[in-house]
């Protein structure tokens, strides 16, 4: 179809006021492309396909009309989204919340497998407006007739290509005939090949056809530096970067005005030059708070995607991307707000494990590789700290006035009979009382267990499967309390472990399962952290109480684990699950 030129605002469209409020409040000031051809046509009740990459906005793409054409006080599921991955579930679902902050007494619902089914059922059972899910997971709930579709309104297909990649494809066109035969329908796919295109033509009426192309890109001389928030609160982790990074001047990215207020207020009770930059904010104030980033009385500055458009701001040497923007297009203009007029800038991103998605997206987009961070450790502070307070010393040192106080403290030192070095210790400390040269910092964040090249979304296969197995990496096999049984398939424990663990796939190795339990053999070294988590995640409605095999005091400890095959079926008991041809639908997440 001919594309047409994007609305000005989102105001040009039939969005609903509660939507356009909370979009406001979130910083969208102009629609994508993809935003602004979608939306007229969910809003008009057309089915879509929409070919766009991930970062180009599409989730607001189909929210935000679905959610104008939402009934707040019918409970019952109106909207279903089907994705991929536990990690596209959740930051769908919390899209969804977002945008529905003013919608009265709204509730989206995110299933996904590994999670305790119980804690699934209670809000259904009290009734949501949307649910956000994978395949498996809303399968298993439409058998048990935990999900009644009976008053749905909109489907929403989101990365069907990936669904397709991964086994998923059969399992959406049977969600789609459980669906009632009136719905409208959105399908999203980076690519379409074949199979995504006869899911469409087969179960979407007269779509209109939207194809996108992202096509931002980010200056050469702004390096980019990503930290994957782990173990450290962010508010540490950026006070950390402070401390360490020789910075001009700095704008810290936050999604709301109400955060660019809270964060600036700790940072300056951290001892930091800094005020918030918001659309609250009056012009003058605005225009007071640029004029002191630009004379260099302020130093840092918080700001909302929309308060910091058209900042130019020379002195301004770092982008800190506090959290992660909605698309690519926003990240391209954050970071631009450095690197001006041919000077270097740097751009750090915090992400959250759920948000790689978001990050791989954003290379793709900018063309650039982002390289990962290692935060300052403690050391790292106190020595720079040591190092500023030296050189305050050094530049005393030059005072010409020293005379007066060498005599002052000479006469202290002889009446109170202490050494003269006693008495520069107690004056060095009275100086750096207010900011200690040793504070007590948070711990170190955890050490991960092996990642691979950075592909976070896991390959929900049997391991062995496909990719082949590192040959470089120790393997330890674990006990889990999950069997036959209850009803586990590798798939469920391949998807839980490397949902929950951070891990690719191909770093799960070899699984054998057992009546009343299973083994799976994952790389050494594991965190105690990481393993403490794993012991208390839900699969099939058992913990698994991850353990070593063998380890004393385990259930089953010094049993060797039998050989067998990831993909085997159920078989005699105390046997892995039999030999042969693996069931297709064992390499699917749940």
């Amino acid at each position: 179809m001919s594309v047409p030129p994007p609305p000005v605002a989102f105001s040009d469209l039939a969005l609903a006021p509660e939507i356009l409020r909370a979009i406001a409040e979130i910083g969208y000031e102009t629609p994508s492309p993809i935003q602004a051809q979608c939306i007229p046509e969910l809003l008009a009740g057309h089915d879509v396909v929409g070919q766009a990459q991930t970062g180009t906005g599409k989730t607001a793409a189909f929210a935000l009309p679905l959610l104008s054409r939402l009934d707040p006080s019918l409970r019952a599921p109106q909207v279903l989204v089907l994705t991929p991955t536990r990690e596209l579930t959740l930051q769908v679902a919390e899209a969804f919340q977002a945008y529905a902050r003013h919608l009265p007494d709204f509730h989206v619902l995110p299933l996904y497998g590994g999670q305790n089914l119980g804690l699934q059922l209670r809000p259904l059972k009290r009734g949501v407006h949307v649910v956000v899910g994978t395949p498996g997971r809303m399968m298993d709930h439409l058998r048990r007739g935990s999900l009644d579709l009976g008053r749905l309104q909109a489907v929403v297909l989101d990365e069907a290509d990936e669904m397709l990649r991964m086994g998923f494809i059969e399992d959406v066109e049977w969600i789609l005939e459980h669906t009632p035969p009136r719905r409208q329908v959105a399908l999203f796919s980076a690519t379409l090949p074949t199979a995504v295109r006869r899911v469409a033509d087969r179960h979407l009426h007269e779509p209109r056809e939207i194809r996108v192309q992202s096509r931002t890109t980010t200056v050469e001389t702004i390096t980019q530096r990503y930290w994957k928030v782990s173990g450290v609160h962010k508010l540490d982790a950026l006070t950390r970067i402070l401390e360490v990074q020789d910075f001009e001047a700095m704008l810290v990215f936050v999604r709301t005005k109400n955060a660019t207020v809270e964060l600036a207020d700790k940072l300056e009770a951290r001892g930091y030059d800094c005020a918030p930059l918001n659309g609250d904010m009056n012009q003058a104030l605005r225009e007071q708070t640029v004029e002191r980033l630009k004379s260099g009385s302020l130093d840092i500055v918080v700001a909302t995607d929309v308060a910091a458009r058209g900042l130019d701001v020379e002195r301004i040497s770092h982008v800190v991307n506090y959290d992660i923007p909605y698309d690519t297009e926003a990240y391209v203009h954050r970071i631009g707000r450095t690197g001006r007029a041919g000077r270097r800038g740097e751009a750090i991103l915090f992400v959250a494990p759920r948000e790689m998605r978001m990050l791989r997206a954003i290379e793709q987009a900018t063309r650039q590789p982002i390289e990962p961070m290692q935060l300052p450790t403690r050391q790292d502070v106190e020595n720079r700290r040591i190092a500023r307070f030296k050189e305050q010393l050094a530049e005393a040192l030059e005072t010409p006035e020293l005379g007066y106080f060498e005599t002052l403290l000479a006469e202290f030192a002889r009446e109170r009979d202490v050494p003269e070095l006693e008495v520069a210790a107690a004056l060095a400390w009275l100086l750096q009382r207010e900011r200690p040269l040793q504070e007590n910092l948070p711990e170190e964040p955890p050490v991960r267990a092996p990642e691979g090249p950075r592909r976070p979304r896991p390959e929900t296969r049997p391991a062995g499967a496909g990719e082949a197995r590192p040959t470089d990496v120790e393997w330890v096999t674990y006990r889990v309390e999950v069997g036959r049984t209850h009803g586990v398939e590798p798939r469920n424990l391949v998807g839980a472990i490397a949902n929950e663990a951070g891990l690719e796939s191909r770093y799960i190795g070899h699984i054998r399962l057992y009546d009343e339990y299973s083994t799976v053999d994952l790389p050494a070294g594991m965190p105690k952290e990481l393993q403490r988590h794993l012991q208390n995640v839900w699969v099939c409605g058992r913990r698994l109480q991850l353990q070593p095999e063998g380890r004393p005091g385990a259930r089953g400890a010094g049993r060797p684990a039998r050989p067998g095959p990831a993909h085997a079926k159920p078989g005699g008991k105390g046997k892995p699950a039999g030999k042969g041809k693996p069931a297709r639908r064992r390499e699917r997440e749940s």
